[in-house]
């Protein structure tokens, strides 16, 4: 009688599916990185959107490539979702905290929403063309200086809008979250240890 009543999936065989995934797509992609499935690739969430990629791979360890190549996405998506808020919060930051994530992260200045659109893009690019480990340390940087933006906002607005601070303050946390993971991940992809 129990056998006819479909249960969940196997989480097993969830994260196998994961992992054989990531690690068959970044294999045929990097080996030979034709520029179109490239283009492809990093446009497939503006098309079929991000569900598809969640499916796949949010829930994943942060810490291993499927969960690395969901994070990036899923910040990309971020910031084509409003690239405005995003590119505000990202200036914010950069103009809020004084380190070389600026230069790492690969942003002009100042940056405007055009200019957060193509840092977007050309992080997910890196992930498929180039140094993986970079790719991750880009995007770990625009993390931090999103996540100081966000906080710096929310300290300004904290007296006359308590709501709308604790929101920004649980975003920016997420973001300093998701910077921690992309920075580990970038070590762990140099170490030859990100599965």
């Amino acid at each position: 009688m129990f056998e006819t009543y479909e249960g969940a999936p196997d989480p097993a065989e969830v994260s196998a599916t994961a992992h054989d995934s990531a690690r068959a797509l970044m294999s045929r992609v990097r080996e030979s990185p034709n520029p179109i499935v490239v283009e492809r690739l990093i446009h497939f969430t503006d098309a079929h959107g991000i569900d598809s990629i969640a499916e796949l791979w949010a829930g994943a360890n942060p810490r291993t490539l499927p969960g690395s190549l969901w994070r990036i996405y899923l910040l990309r998506a971020l910031v084509h979702d409003d690239p405005v808020g995003t590119s505000l919060h990202f200036q914010r930051g950069v103009d809020t905290v004084s380190s070389s994530d600026q230069a790492l992260a690969g942003a002009s200045h100042p940056t405007g929403p055009k200019e957060m659109l193509a840092l977007a893009d050309e992080i997910l690019r890196g992930m498929f063309e180039g140094d993986f480990a970079i790719a991750l340390d880009r995007a770990a940087a625009f993390c931090r200086l999103s996540s100081a933006g966000v906080a710096s906002i929310a300290d300004d607005i904290e007296s006359t809008e308590p709501t709308r601070a604790r929101e920004l303050t649980t975003r920016a946390l997420r973001l300093h979250q998701t910077a921690t993971e992309l920075a580990s991940c970038s070590k762990l992809w140099r170490q030859g240890l990100l599965d």
